[in-house]
């Protein structure tokens, strides 16, 4: 299935919140790695890092938990879901599912699912 999408790249590995010094560490060397291999340049290879978006999960719930003492940045979280900006679980996974069967997967080393259309 064609489809195609501006490369993008996980707002953790470029965004740093206070705490987060190793996830936010963890996911810029899974952008760095693919670009590396994509500049590898082995044509039989698909590689790509993909940027999930911001996704209700059993992180976030917790993030939501926390104190602003520990966590800052709190209220941009707990808005992020009082505004319904997070996608379900499922929802990224069935992007994510498309996005693997794409013909265009791997043709860039950085993609990002919200980029992407809704699947039902």
């Amino acid at each position: 299935m064609p489809c195609a999408f501006p490369p993008s790249k996980s707002g953790a590995a470029h965004t740093a919140y206070p705490g987060w010094s190793v996830y936010y560490a963890t996911k810029a060397v899974l952008d760095q790695h693919a670009r590396a291999v994509a500049l590898d340049g082995r044509a039989n290879l698909k590689f790509c890092s993909v940027a999930p978006g911001v996704v209700d999960t059993d992180m976030q719930a917790e993030i939501r938990a926390t104190s602003a003492e520990r966590f800052p940045m709190l209220e941009r979280f707990q808005a992020l879901k009082r505004d319904g900006h997070l996608a379900t679980a499922q929802q990224a996974a069935g992007k994510l599912v498309a996005h693997l069967l794409c013909d265009a997967y791997g043709v860039t080393p950085l993609a990002d699912l919200r980029d992407l259309p809704d699947v039902s």
